[in-house]
């Protein structure tokens, strides 16, 4: 266990006392596997919470209350330790002097699997930008219609946390969509993912809420190979109007070659055409924003040259 020195008798007055809610209070066991220990401020404007985390193995972390972000790794647990373990030291931890608070590192990825937690921290980065209530953020405008993180009533007893479509027509109408679709017409992953993350941060694992359908649409989007184009398109149309490309010449590049009854060769630009997003799939009416990563990276390796990295949202 990688706890902090025993505090000094030292004269520097003490900060904010630790305070223990029961577990069922607010926030203190957000995503089923946290608790809130204790909360300080070090400065008024930036409110901080100690919250241990994970399931085989807990980490005891100290992070922004606002954003969740800005963790600083305080301890790991096994198990089978006590809670009084933790609280221990978070009475340690609060009497330090700041400087030495600040001095703490971030949890790691080893950090991370070995207590189980992989999915809370990767939540908490995801909504490290969100500053406020994720069900209070302004509705994203879509081509469609505007889109907003709600609790819906339907068929359960419990309220559903998800995402849904209000048409520019009848906005007084909501239609639930998957986060798929809000990503999609949006054309980008943020904010809706970030919000996403933040409102499960918030809800799952409370027992007046259920997050089922909005966690699965959450791992799906984040663990498919099917990503945006977007950034694709722009590189591709720049290349074209600054290298002087041909749309042929990128897809022959990418081995999708045709000829015609005189052995003319030239590229299937239909082909790379459709995988960008500038033309309708067969048998659709409009243009498709997804592409498999590995068509993504073909084509920015051997149509333009470039890391795929570098076409990536």
């Amino acid at each position: 266990m990688a706890a902090t020195s025993p505090a000094k008798p030292a004269s520097h007055p003490a900060p904010c006392r630790a305070r223990t809610p029961r577990p069922s209070a607010g926030r203190a066991r957000r995503a089923g596997y946290e608790r809130l220990l204790g909360a300080y401020a070090e400065r008024p404007e930036d409110p901080r919470e100690l919250v241990l985390c994970g399931a085989g193995g807990r980490l005891l972390v100290d992070r922004s209350s606002r954003t969740r972000g800005d963790q600083r790794l305080l301890a790991e647990l096994a198990d089978d330790e006590p809670l009084e373990n933790a609280e221990a030291i978070c009475r340690q931890y609060l009497a330090e002097p700041p400087a030495r608070r600040r001095g703490c590192r971030a949890p790691t990825a080893e950090n991370a699997a070995a207590a189980g937690s992989d999915d809370l921290l990767g939540l908490a980065d995801a909504a490290a930008g969100l500053d406020g209530d994720p069900l209070a953020a302004a509705p994203l405008r879509g081509r469609r219609g505007r889109f907003s993180l709600e609790l819906r009533h339907g068929a359960m007893s419990i309220p559903e946390l998800r995402w849904c479509r209000r048409a520019w027509r009848c906005a007084s109408q909501a239609t639930p969509v998957c986060l798929r679709d809000v990503v999609a017409e949006l054309e980008s992953y943020d904010p809706a993912c970030a919000i996403t993350a933040g409102a499960l941060l918030d809800h799952t694992g409370r027992e007046d809420t259920s997050t089922v359908t909005l966690q699965a649409e959450y791992k799906r989007l984040r663990n498919s190979p099917i990503v945006l184009n977007r950034a694709l398109r722009e590189a591709v149309l720049a290349a074209l109007e600054r290298e002087q490309l041909s749309m042929s010449e990128i897809a022959i590049r990418c081995g999708r070659v045709k000829r015609d009854r005189r052995g003319n060769r030239a590229g299937e630009t239909s082909w790379l055409a459709r995988r960008l997003g500038l033309l309708a799939e067969a048998g659709r009416d409009t243009p498709t924003p997804w592409i498999h990563s590995d068509v993504l990276a073909l084509i920015a390796r051997e149509g333009l040259g470039l890391s795929p990295r570098e076409v990536e949202l």
